[in-house]
This record gives C-alpha cells, structure tokens and sequence, in this order.
C-alpha cells in the first residue's frame, strides 16, 4: 500500500498498472511478432518481386490451392497487432508528464495502422479464399494478396508505414541514459529510418511500379523492431516494478 500512495504522490512514477500491462504486452508481442515471422518466411512467394520460378499471373484466380499455407501468418497477425496497440497505450501511460504528447501521437499513429492493419489480413484470410471456393471471383484479382499492384499490398504498405512514423514518435518518451533506454530509443528511430529510406530506394528504382519489394522490406523492418523492443520493454516495465516495490 505504501508504495502506491508514494506513486500517487509522485506525477513522475509511472503508474503500476501501466508497468503490468506493458509487461505482458511487451512479452506477447515479441512472442507473437516472432511466430507470425516464422509462418510469413515459410509462405514462398509465387507472384511479385520476389518470386523465383513457377510464378503465377493475373488475374491471380488459380491460388486456391495455397489456402491455408500462405494465409496461416495472418492469425498470429491479427493478435500481434492488437498487443502492439496495447503494448503502446502502455508505452503512453509510462511516459511522463513532460513527453505525454509524444505518446499520444505515437498512439494514434499506432491505431491508425491496426485498424488499417486488422482490416486488411481479416478480408484477405475470411472473404478471399472462400470467394474461391464457390467460384465467386468477380473483384478477387485487386483483393488478392497475389497481386503485386493489389489493395492488399497498398493497405499493408500504409499500415506499416505508420507503424513505423508510431515508433518514431514514442522514442522521446524515453529519455534517460540508461543503456537499456537509449537501446529502445535507437532501435525505434532506427526502424523508421530502414522504412523511409525503403520506400525512398524502391520509388527511386520502380516508381509507382514497386510491386511487393517496399512492403516486405517495411514488413521486416516494422517486426524486427516489435521483436527486440518488445524484449527490451519487457525488462524495462520489469525493472520499474521491482524498483518500485
């Protein structure tokens, strides 16, 4: 009990509900982030930039039989995203009074890109392959995760871009000299940058004509970051706690 008066005494301390929440958002999204990139890596592209040989064309209608292999990464996605949003809603609890406003932007940017998110990976798993099924393939051809110039790929490329502009935003909500809050903080500027300059290099190179190769490179990047801040904001919101008693 004293160690909660002292906390609701102190503007500065972070509240202990948000240190438990960010605890368990943090391990679940770095554990959920690394399944969902182990499923994704075994779905081998056959459309798009990075397809090898025995690629498929438009319209893309002879996919059925990759149902459910290609589409199994999109569950634990579904998951992973809502634990980010929850993981930064923790993120903008911790912050103090002085870097709240980065918080919340970064928390809208973070719902933005969920909802986007969510929305997207919930038609592609639910509507397109039983539209497929039943032969039902009028409007598929720009639905379809197989068409490189598709909504899919344009509404994840979004989605991702402002994941990253989230991270980017909550960096200066941690500002202090550890080693381990200077890591989280460099490790979210540092992902924003390899998305910018992603996107920069492929619209250099390909101009509206980027196909899959922005998307998997903003993908990587977004992920990799929810993977090792997710560790490292786990042992932060569990240093907090212990150090408060």
């Amino acid at each position: 009990m004293s160690s909660e008066i002292v906390g609701a005494n102190n503007p500065e301390r972070p509240p202990r509900a948000a240190l438990r929440v960010g605890l368990y958002a943090a391990i679940l999204t770095a554990l959920i982030t690394l399944i969902t990139f182990g499923l994704a890596i075994t779905a081998v592209p056959i459309s798009g930039a990075n397809c090898g040989e025995n690629c498929i064309d438009y319209p893309y209608l002879e996919t059925i039989a990759q149902f459910p292999g290609d589409y199994l990464w999109m569950l634990p996605a579904l998951v992973m995203l809502l634990s980010y949003v929850v993981l930064m809603a923790a993120v903008q609890a911790y912050a103090s009074p002085a870097k709240k406003i980065f918080g919340q932007i970064g928390l809208s940017f973070a719902i933005m890109a969920a909802l986007i998110l969510l929305g997207d990976y919930f038609v592609q798993f639910s509507v397109v392959p039983v539209s497929l099924m039943h032969g039902e393939t009028e409007g598929i051809t720009l639905l379809t995760q197989y068409n490189a110039h598709g909504l899919f790929i344009v509404l994840e490329e979004l989605g991702y871009l402002l994941m990253a502009l989230s991270f980017l935003f909550i960096a200066p909500v941690f500002t202090g000299r550890s080693r381990l809050t200077a890591a989280i903080r460099w490790i979210l500027v540092l992902g924003f940058l390899l998305v910018v300059v992603s996107l920069a290099v492929v619209s250099a190179r390909h101009g509206l004509d980027r196909q899959d190769s922005f998307e998997v490179a903003a993908i990587s990047a977004d992920w990799l970051v929810l993977v090792l801040n997710g560790i490292l904001l786990g042992v932060l919101f569990k240093r907090e706690l212990n150090s408060a008693g």
